[in-house]
C-alpha cells in the first residue's frame, strides 16, 4: 500500500491542483478535470455493460485507432526482428546497410505522408504504412544490435555440437536478444501511437481518435479535445504497462541468471 501511495500521490496532487486552478481561473480552453471525466463518460462510455461500457461513438472511433495501431506494430515487429536478427548476423552486410538505414531513421514519418498518400492512397492502408516506417527502425536497429551481441563461447559450443541454422536461431540468438528487442518495442509503441493519431489528422479520414480531435477543433469543442488527450495518455501508460509485464514474465530467466553471475 506505501508503494502504491508513493506511485499515485504525485498524480493526485497534480489533479486535484489542475481542478482548482481551472476552476479559479474559469477559463474556457482549460476545463475542470472533473469535467473533462464526465465528458469522456457521455462520449465513450455510455454503453451496455456486456460491450465494456462502450457505445456507438467509442466503438466508431477508439477501435478503428486501435486496430490500425496494433496492426502497424504487429507488422513492424515481425519484419524488425526477422530483418534484424539476420543484419545482426552478417557483419559485412550490416556494415553496408547501416548508413542508409540510419539515413531513413531520421527522416521524419510525417514529411513522408505525401509519398504514402501517392502509394497507397488516403485510407488505412497510408496509415498502416506511416505506422510501420516510424516503428520499424526501433525494433531493427536494438533486434540487429541484440544478435550482434551473442557470447561466442555459446556460438562455438553450437557449432561444436552441430546445431543447424534454425536451432541456434531459436536457442541462442534469439534469446539473446530479447531484452534488446523489448527495448525496441517499448520505444515503437510510443512511436505507434503518436503516428496512429497523426495519420488520422489528414483531411479525407472519417473515424478515429485523430478524426474526433480534428472534428472537435473545427468546433472549438475543448473539452472534446482534451478527453482525447487524456485518453491518448491513458492508452499509452496501459499499452506499456502490459509491455512490462510480459517482459518480466518473459525475461524472468535472464534476471535470475544475471543475479547468479553476479
Amino acid at each position: 500500500m506505501r508503494g502504491v501511495l508513493h506511485r499515485w500521490l504525485p498524480l493526485a496532487i497534480l489533479v486535484a491542483g489542475w481542478e482548482v486552478a481551472t476552476r479559479i481561473s474559469g477559463s474556457p480552453f482549460f476545463p475542470p478535470p472533473w469535467e473533462i471525466v464526465r465528458r469522456m463518460k457521455e462520449l465513450w462510455f455510455t454503453g451496455p455493460a456486456d460491450h465494456l461500457f462502450l457505445n456507438g461513438e467509442a466503438t466508431g472511433n477508439i477501435l478503428p485507432s486501435l486496430g490500425r495501431m496494433a496492426l502497424g506494430l504487429l507488422l513492424s515487429a515481425i519484419a524488425g526482428i526477422v530483418l534484424g536478427i539476420a543484419l545482426g548476423r552478417s557483419e559485412q552486410v550490416l556494415a553496408y546497410l547501416n548508413p542508409i538505414m540510419q539515413f531513413a531513421r531520421v527522416i521524419p514519418p510525417p514529411t513522408l505522408v505525401p509519398v504514402f498518400i501517392v502509394l497507397f492512397d488516403l485510407g488505412t492502408q497510408m496509415q498502416v504504412a506511416s505506422i510501420i516506417f516510424s516503428a520499424i527502425w526501433p525494433i531493427l536497429l536494438n533486434t540487429a544490435d541484440g544478435a550482434r551481441s551473442v557470447d561466442q563461447v555459446q556460438m562455438a559450443t553450437a557449432e561444436t555440437f552441430r546445431l543447424s541454422g534454425a536451432d541456434r536461431i531459436r536457442f541462442i540468438i534469439v534469446p539473446s536478444a530479447l531484452p534488446k528487442i523489448f527495448a525496441g518495442l517499448r520505444l515503437a509503441l510510443s512511436l505507434s501511437l503518436i503516428l496512429m493519431v497523426f495519420s488520422e489528422l489528414l483531411p479525407g479520414t472519417t473515424d478515429g481518435l485523430g478524426f474526433e480531435l480534428t472534428n472537435a477543433q473545427s468546433q472549438s469543442d475543448m473539452p472534446t479535445i482534451w478527453c482525447v488527450i487524456v485518453l491518448l495518455g491513458v492508452l499509452g501508460y496501459l499499452f506499456n504497462t502490459i509491455l512490462l509485464a510480459v517482459e518480466r514474465r518473459v525475461l524472468t530467466w535472464h534476471r535470475a541468471a544475471r543475479k547468479a553471475a553476479s
